[in-house]
């Protein structure tokens, strides 16, 4: 019988779909355990830092969300200073083994969750629980929760290699997780003596949410040509909760409970849209060296303030963005779009020593709204790394950052929050600074 040979484009697609498979590119370690039919990986990441600038419950409201006008203030007497900040972060990897279906056909699902500070870390919602059927010359077909491609890439590699993870991939108008999700992809094709991949997802978001009904829309193209990675993202959802978040889940307008209201109908919480373009892309341009860069065009269409529901003596309201004010019968909510960029570069300089700098910067937004949420405010956020490797999987490292806002005030729109990333408020202080040392272990 003659035996069939794999071209070197099917190796290419096999070990590219293996990797799209599981979503996650550290859940290809050195120390993966095999338990049966199944294969067990993940990651453990603690740090601690001390940083300046810092206020604890500065703001008159705690907690309260950025985009609602009366969160604005910032209490009297609260002193700001340096502060150490600790964070951990889990997250383990189930993935069935490849099935071999026959006829190319192979299936493999996967279940995966993250914790920080050994809390869920989004409660409720789950990183990976998926199944995926690939075939070498037909593509992929993925179905489930996942994480889309415009967080799940900013975060790494082009965050986390750079130390700009966090401000780079949770910052923009994107949705990072979807729950109730299917994802198409191409095959792996050979253009311009080079590889490129294709994808289209859709999610449905909250099944119960019947007025303004969720969807969300997300195309993504690989394409990889020797020492060049490019990857291009767009991204269009509506209903979503209104939010300057990337890493947000996508689920419904608002995530307030009740909408319900009297006689058993739908409270009206407006509609509202999202999207993004972006363009991410590395080069190694030397056996040490390797460069990173990105650009991300935000849109958000504003979200009117409307009352979702009553607990005496509060009202409960909807996710609002770039209102004008919170009266409930005229106030008004204006569109709005910025653009932001990445850049980055690790210089390998020994066998196990590394160092890598990144920085981000957020811009100002364009929108016709009359009152100031934070339009006309910038970010720039400088880091500085070193990491060593101990053993294959076990790193240590350590890292400082200055964060400089373009005026005392609002955060830029890009922003989910006004102390996000950093811990420096820019209605409390212009600037801030910070460093400290983690560990990561990969099994």
């Amino acid at each position: 019988m003659k035996q069939n040979k794999l071209s070197p484009l099917s190796i290419r697609q096999s070990a590219y779909f293996a990797a799209l498979g599981l979503g996650m590119t550290l859940a290809q370690s050195a120390s993966a355990l095999d338990l049966g039919p199944f294969t067990l990986t993940g990651f453990a990441k603690g740090e601690i830092s001390r940083a300046s600038n810092q206020c604890a419950d500065c703001q008159l409201i705690p907690g309260e969300g950025r985009h609602r006008p009366w969160a604005d203030a910032i209490a009297d007497g609260k002193s700001f200073g340096t502060r150490d900040r600790n964070v951990t972060l889990f997250q383990p990897f189930l993935s069935t083994k490849e099935f071999d279906l026959g006829n190319g056909f192979k299936a493999k699902a996967l279940l995966s969750q993250r914790w920080r500070d050994e809390k869920e870390d989004i409660p409720g919602i789950m990183y990976e629980k998926n199944a995926t059927l690939m075939h070498e010359n037909y593509g992929s077909i993925q179905v489930g929760a996942f994480p889309t491609r415009s967080w799940s890439l900013a975060d790494y590699p082009y965050g986390t290699n750079v130390g700009i993870a966090d401000s780079w991939a949770s910052s923009g108008a994107g949705y990072g997780l979807l729950q109730r999700a299917v994802r198409v992809g191409s095959p792996l094709m050979d253009v311009a003596n080079g590889d490129l991949h294709l994808e289209a997802t859709y999610d449905a978001g909250d099944a119960n949410w019947k007025v303004n009904k969720p969807a969300f829309y997300e195309l993504y193209a690989k394409y990889v040509k020797g020492p060049l990675i490019v990857d291009a993202v767009a991204q269009s959802a509506k209903n979503g909760q209104a939010v300057a978040w990337g890493h947000a889940p996508f689920v419904a307008t608002t995530t307030q409970q009740p909408f319900i209201g009297q006689n058993n109908t739908p409270l009206l919480v407006g509609g509202n849209q999202q999207s993004i373009v972006m363009l991410m892309a590395r080069y190694q341009l030397n056996a040490k060296t390797d460069l990173y860069g990105g650009v991300r065009h935000n849109k958000w269409s504003g979200a009117k303030a409307v009352v979702t529901g009553y607990v005496a003596p509060n009202a409960l309201w909807n996710d609002m963005f770039n209102v004008d004010g919170v009266d409930a019968n005229s106030n008004k909510a204006y569109s709005a779009s910025s653009t932001d960029f990445s850049l980055g570069a690790v210089y390998r300089f020994a066998p196990k020593w590394s160092v890598n700098s990144g920085m981000v910067y957020l811009g100002k937004a364009s929108t016709k709204n009359p009152v100031e949420r934070g339009q006309s405010n910038t970010m720039t956020l400088n880091t500085f790394g070193v990491g060593y490797e101990i053993e294959p999987g076990f790193s240590v490292y350590g890292f400082s950052g200055i964060v400089n806002f373009g005026k005392k005030g609002l955060a830029p729109l890009s922003m989910p929050g006004h102390g996000a990333f950093t811990g420096v408020d820019p209605r409390v202080a212009k600037s801030g600074n910070w460093m400290g040392a983690g560990l990561v272990y990969t099994f």
